[in-house]
């Protein structure tokens, strides 16, 4: 289906082209004076300088024809050139009909027959979950599933950090602490308990020592050449590390369909070598293999990828490009998107630009870095504990629940199941930190700030739960069975603007994918959900006489329920029956 302006563009292309005047003129775009009119075209502008007339003479010979069309219920001229449209009630109610008996309830499916790698979460195992975690997670997630409604095959992948040096720092702590026991015994006694209090002692320990530090990075060279009691025993860490990684992430409704870690590409990087061994890009430089990535164009300076150490160890850089060997294999996909801290950015642009080079993808295959900023507290610095350290992410959603179920205490509406308040606290929690970060550009840094969130007024997760849950209450109060109902027409201004936030959501997909920026559907719900509540607390919807009447208002209400939870399960974002 068609977006809006894609339809009102097509219209006013053709009134253009009536006239005389090229048709890509006729782009349509939302009024940036909504008090004045609905959509508005600039095309008059543009047409002023080509065919060197006045701007007021294109748009009033293109009026005389729009104004010919019924959908528009107002086609004006405003100085010095701007065409200003509104569309008819009756446009633009068997628009959104049409819009909600679509498959794709009226979002364009512009990834139709392509396939997207998405790489997002990137943890490290054998390390817990921290708040820097939380944004690779959901900006991911969100992308993701915004991909997929919009028609792209999708594949999401953790690529998990289970190959590196936090592994060897482990297994050098656990060696050392070997005395009596053998590795089978360590092997068993691992737990992710052991884990998390190994690994910070193991790191700190190789800032002090730099003994432990080579210990540990001659662990990782053995590591990946196969050394048999070291696999055994990473084996072991990988396992109680994952168990525990899929339960927080399933906790923020964050799934991937790959698992894979550096350690899955392993067996590619030979065949990598011999790639950059044979289109002669590989070279030594101070002992180290490297690739140069430079181009003509550069404004500044770009290293070297480093594809193997002095030591024949391996980089990051090696893995990601061998993992893209492994992807071209088994998906082939059309386009790379990583989403990953903006700090990483020139890591992936040599990637990427060695990817090329090498000739490891076809020529058309996108390569796309999907930035984002930082979280931080209120003094705007990285957000942490209140003794200064880096937060667990399981122990801010605990936080995070506690306070959600806390604040479900003082609601006119208390859930008397102990089970489902605990549920329902959770799900408002997981809201309330998906929607204040996703609601942000992803390039950007933010402010986290749990007690706005929480908020069930203003621009929160928490808002859109309660619009949902009182549109239940609606249905439940009145045995309701939603889908015998067809909306036919409306009856004020407050109705007006929810079919136009309506009729806006293929526009705001289109955008949110091309932008690859999950703020847009949030801004659509909050939107959606703030015109509901205009016309919830100005209709009496169930005690209305006009039987006509209130059944239109029934099906609205539907409406308005099927996208706005169409916008939450795009966002990861569990709705509540009841709050």
């Amino acid at each position: 289906m068609k977006t809006i302006t894609e339809v009102l563009t097509n219209i006013v292309s053709n009134a253009f082209d009536q006239c005389g005047y090229d048709r890509h003129l006729g782009k349509v775009k939302l009024s940036n004076r909504p008090d004045l009119c609905q959509y508005q075209v600039d095309g008059a502008f543009s047409g002023a300088k080509i065919y060197k007339v006045s701007p007021m003479i294109i748009a009033n010979a293109v009026l005389n024809i729009l104004k010919k069309n019924k959908i528009f219920s107002s086609v004006t001229v405003a100085n010095p050139g701007f065409i200003n449209l509104s569309l008819s009630d009756m446009f633009l109610v068997d628009f959104v009909n049409d819009m909600f008996y679509d498959n794709d309830l009226g979002i364009p499916q512009i990834g139709l027959n392509q396939t997207i790698v998405i790489d997002y979460g990137g943890p490290n195992v054998a390390k817990p979950l921290h708040i820097g975690h939380l944004r690779s997670a959901i900006i991911g997630e969100a992308i993701k599933r915004i991909a997929r409604a919009t028609g792209y095959k999708v594949v999401g992948d953790i690529h998990l950090g289970d190959w590196g040096m936090p592994i060897g720092l482990i297994i050098a702590e656990l060696e050392e602490r070997i005395n009596e026991l053998s590795w089978n015994d360590i092997k068993q006694k691992i737990s992710i308990d052991t884990l998390n209090e190994v690994y910070p002692l193991a790191s700190k320990k190789s800032k002090e020592d730099p003994a432990f530090k080579k210990k540990a990075q001659k662990i990782v060279h053995k590591l990946q050449n196969g050394h048999d009691e070291y696999i055994s025993i990473w084996k072991r860490i990988v396992q109680v590390s994952v168990s525990d990684l899929k339960q927080i992430y399933k906790k923020l409704n964050v799934e991937f369909d790959l698992w894979n870690g550096e350690s899955d590409s392993e067996k590619y990087i030979p065949q990598l070598i011999d790639i950059l061994n044979e289109k002669k890009l590989l070279y030594k430089n101070l002992g180290a293999l490297v690739v140069d990535v430079t181009e003509l164009d550069d404004t500044e300076p770009i290293p070297p990828i480093i594809i193997k150490k002095s030591d024949d160890s391996n980089l990051y850089s090696t893995t990601d490009l061998a993992t893209i060997i492994q992807r071209q294999k088994e998906i082939t996909p059309n386009k790379y998107w990583y989403v990953v801290d903006n700090r990483q950015s020139l890591h992936f642009k040599q990637v990427f630009r060695c990817a090329k080079k090498a000739e490891l993808v076809s020529k058309d295959t996108e390569f796309e870095f999907l930035g984002f900023g930082t979280m931080n507290g209120k003094d705007g610095k990285p957000y942490k504990t209140r003794d200064g350290g880096v937060m667990k992410l399981d122990d801010l959603l605990k936080i995070a629940k506690y306070e959600a179920l806390v604040k479900s205490q003082t609601s006119h509406y208390v859930v008397p199941d102990e089970k489902q308040r605990n549920e329902n606290a959770e799900k408002v929690s997981i809201a309330a930190i998906k929607f204040g970060d996703l609601i942000n550009n992803r390039s950007k840094n933010y402010i986290f700030n749990l007690e706005k969130f929480l908020a069930t007024d203003g621009k929160t997760g928490s808002y859109l739960l309660y619009t949902i849950s009182r549109i239940n209450s609606i249905q439940k109060k009145a045995n309701i069975n939603f889908e015998k109902y067809k909306l036919t027409s409306f009856y004020s201004n407050d109705e007006r603007q929810i079919l136009l936030n309506i009729v806006s959501i293929g526009d705001v997909f289109k955008t949110a994918i091309l932008e690859k920026s999950p703020h847009y559907i949030c801004e659509s719900a909050y939107q959606i959900a703030l015109s509901f509540s205009k016309f919830y607390n100005s209709t009496k919807i169930l005690s209305e006489k006009s039987e006509y009447k209130r059944n239109s208002w029934i099906a609205l209400i539907f409406i308005v329920r099927t996208f706005l939870l169409k916008h939450l399960n795009v966002l990861g974002i569990e709705p509540v029956d009841h709050m």
